[in-house]
């Protein structure tokens, strides 16, 4: 089923409640004036959320471009960043001169993907072989406008506490932890067995809450909630209900910890012993090491990461950043972009916050295999040598325009009636009829 660009605005606001380029900032902004300068000052406003590692980058890109000022605005989750796209978006005024969108309402952006510029008029053509192709392709419009410059893919691994492995009797280190998952071989069967098996030796969660394990298992899949063609795609579908089954199973067991997503007790649920493991595609690890450090925990804590998912190759989330209509400065807004999406800042935002870049040129920079404090909080692992093998398979799938209301929405709650002791099958009926509210009779 589609829906129609002002129904699609609609549910996403009430659903959600070039490598050279060093900054030149050189073409005009929209409207024809003058370039930025000392004696032409432009205030460039930006707006990211969660852990996307550019805050370091903005002071540097003003000192090289005088007359650039940066005023950027940081949004916690990125559901939160949805709501306040969209409402912007309808309000006709509002959003930010670089906006950052999110791959799980991409979707719904591209239904109003007339409200941003295309890059091509202001250099995307120039730097457009500086990403994976299916990345580009992602932030491009069906009719052939580009309207967002990547910024990180979601690869993921398995992120585990060492201290509660050991006292399960597990191994602690990470290779050998890999191969108890089952290495290429890593099942959800698999992962949902060894929980049993720490449960039953400590008592204790395997996994923090059910939604986020629910994300990664729809994500892997060749197609989600949405077939390739953009068809809905829940209702009967089997390896969703699959893999649901082993969810809900697993929770029933008491492998769920039932945390409140993004909050964690204030992190301190990742320093108690609350739970072993944690799904971690590349930008979820600072969101790791910043919840741990809230909870009073450090590196001493003892999570770690390791080179394995279950079920294989698993993208979640990715990034783009996007120049909106609404923006006076649309040139030296697109430069700004170009220059934060370029492979040396991609490296950067990863030392920074674990976000695995979408620029080619470095996904194999050796800067990625460098210490940093990111890599120090877990046991030194060599984050940017295991996200790079995580990548290995990846490619993105297609997301609808209400992806993001389906996962947070829809799948959200019903995950959360897992957690609360609600049988596998009623949580799905749940889910359906969710689905029929808020998506298929909108």
């Amino acid at each position: 089923m589609k829906l129609s660009r002002r129904t699609t605005v609609a549910a996403a606001v009430a659903g959600a409640a070039a490598f050279s380029l060093i900054a030149t900032g050189c073409a005009s902004g929209g409207g024809g004036g003058d370039a930025a300068s000392s004696d032409n000052p432009v205030e460039l406003t930006v707006t990211t959320f969660g852990s996307m590692g550019l805050d370091d980058l903005y002071a540097e890109y003003e000192a090289a471009n005088p007359g650039i000022t940066i005023k950027a605005t940081n949004i916690d989750t990125g559901g939160n960043a949805r709501t306040d796209t969209f409402t912007k978006l309808a309000a006709g005024s509002g959003l930010s001169d670089v906006t950052a969108i999110e791959e799980g309402w991409l979707g719904s952006i591209m239904e109003v993907s007339d409200q941003f510029n295309d890059l091509s008029d202001y250099g995307a053509t120039d730097i457009s072989d500086r990403w994976v192709d299916w990345k580009l392709k992602q932030g491009t419009d069906a009719d052939g406008r580009i309207i967002g410059y990547g910024t990180d893919i979601g690869p993921s691994g398995l992120c585990y506490d060492k201290e509660l492995f050991a006292a399960a009797g597990l191994p602690t280190d990470r290779a050998e932890v890999a191969a108890l998952f089952g290495g290429d071989d890593a099942s959800w069967e698999k992962y949902f067995e060894l929980g049993k098996q720490y449960k039953a030796a400590t008592g204790k969660a395997w996994y923090d809450q059910s939604g986020f394990v629910w994300n990664s298992m729809v994500n892997q899949l060749p197609e989600g909630y949405y077939t390739s063609d953009g068809e809905l795609n829940v209702d009967g579908n089997s390896e969703l209900e699959d893999r649901w089954a082993l969810l809900a199973d697993g929770a029933a067991s008491g492998l769920s910890a039932a945390q409140t997503q993004w909050d964690w007790g204030k992190g301190k649920a990742f320093v108690d012993g609350s739970f072993a493991t944690f799904v971690c595609p590349g930008w979820m690890l600072g969101v790791v090491k910043g919840q741990v450090e809230s909870g009073g925990g450090s590196a001493a804590t003892g999570w770690d990461f390791a080179d394995v998912f279950p079920g294989g190759p698993a993208n979640w989330g990715g990034s783009w950043l996007t120049v909106p209509t609404q923006s006076e400065h649309p040139q030296e807004a697109a430069d700004l972009a170009a220059w934060l999406t370029a492979p040396e800042q991609q490296v950067r935002a990863f030392q920074a916050a674990g976000v695995f870049p979408s620029a080619t040129e470095a996904q194999s920079a050796p800067e990625l295999s460098e210490p940093s404090d990111l890599t120090a909080f877990f046991g030194d692992a060599p984050l940017g040598e295991i996200l790079a093998k995580r990548s290995q398979g990846v490619v993105a799938q297609y997301k609808g325009p209400d992806d993001s209301v389906i996962q947070e929405n829809v799948f959200g709650p019903a995950a959360k009636d897992l957690d609360t002791g609600v049988d596998g099958a009623t949580a799905w009926q749940n889910a359906l009829d969710l689905l029929n509210q808020l998506v298929v009779n909108q």
